[in-house]
């Protein structure tokens, strides 16, 4: 079964001064207030795009998931959201289930079905019969389309490798083959969206963050073969402006990598921390790093100008503060 476009695929959708504008966020507590709503819908996207953490809802029991996502679901600036501009997104470990789960999370059946619930897929959808979250959007415009690509790290991602020696990392790169980040069928899925797309922006959503790999927790950096794979598969595919957007980590910050034969860097927009960050951090090595990290809570808004062939990325504090920005032409 592969990821299907979801409904809005093909719908017509306004720009802002020639941008074609999109929201995202992840590091969601249900049962924390979110501040950050009402700048959200003051930037006026067209999309909203949960990267992960959604929720946090470390349990095994049904019931105790479905009432975490209903609060989630009923509180007034979320509702307010959904109202305004179309929802969509993927899953991250805390409303998977368990914390830096993987394919051996053994409710993760149960867990689609609830989350595929809170994104009001329909009960006959494809997506209902698919293995994973993963899936598909596209976005005409007036003036181009985009392209937006959301993956599935957690249902069929590898065991993760362990520190048991020195130092503070938690996990430790793996070369074995066979490891995987996404499954084989993910993959054929992904090599088929960006080798048949002929969009002109190309928007990957990854939960865990793609370019920094050096901090040990958990990253695409985990796989380093995967990692070699995915470059390669977006240099040989000549997608057009594929960039990343990734959360996870309780802060935010912008990676800029210059990929082997690309026409382009590659950009992980990583935006976490809607609700909670961590804002005690001092540093943390990431050899890609534009700028500075930004602890404060946030979200992402990413403007694509069809005319100029850019994207524009902010980083959205309270009260609509710019707490950092990046522009990247392609």
């Amino acid at each position: 079964m592969t990821g299907c476009k979801s409904a809005s695929s093909g719908a017509a959708y306004d720009l802002q001064n020639g941008d074609f504008v999109m929201a995202f966020g992840s590091c969601n507590k249900q049962d924390e207030e979110n501040l950050l709503w009402d700048d959200v819908i003051a930037q006026n996207p067209s999309v909203w795009v949960w990267l992960g953490d959604n929720v946090y809802a470390d349990t095994n029991d049904k019931r105790e998931k479905r009432r975490a996502y209903e609060e989630q679901r009923y509180q007034e600036g979320y509702r307010e959201v959904k109202k305004k501009m179309h929802v969509t997104g993927t899953w991250d470990d805390h409303d998977y289930g368990q914390n830096d789960a993987g394919a051996n999370y053994p409710y993760k059946e149960d867990a689609q079905e609830l989350f595929l619930d809170f994104m009001d897929v329909p009960r006959n959808h494809p997506r209902r019969m698919q293995e994973g979250v993963y899936h598909v959007e596209e976005y005409a415009t007036p003036k181009g389309k985009v392209k937006l690509i959301i993956l599935d790290t957690r249902y069929f991602r590898s065991p993760l490798t362990k520190n048991f020696g020195e130092g503070k990392k938690k996990y430790l790169p793996n070369r074995a083959p066979g490891s995987t980040m996404l499954g084989e069928e993910q993959w054929k899925w992904l090599e088929t969206q960006l080798f048949k797309s002929d969009a002109d922006f190309n928007i990957i959503v990854s939960s865990v963050q793609v370019l920094s790999n050096k901090h040990g927790f958990e990253t695409w950096g985990n796989f380093p073969l995967e990692s070699e794979r995915l470059f390669k598969l977006i240099r040989d595919s000549k997608a057009k402006a594929v960039m990343f957007l990734s959360g996870d980590r309780h802060f935010s910050e912008f990676s800029r990598f210059n990929a082997e034969g690309m026409r382009y860097p590659l950009v992980d927009f990583t935006s976490s921390g809607l609700t909670h960050t961590w804002e005690d951090l001092q540093k943390e090595e990431n050899p890609f790093r534009v700028g500075n990290f930004v602890t404060k809570k946030s979200f992402g808004v990413l403007r694509l100008n069809f005319a100029e062939n850019k994207a524009t990325m902010l980083m959205i504090g309270d009260n609509g503060e710019v707490l950092h920005e990046l522009e990247q032409g392609y």
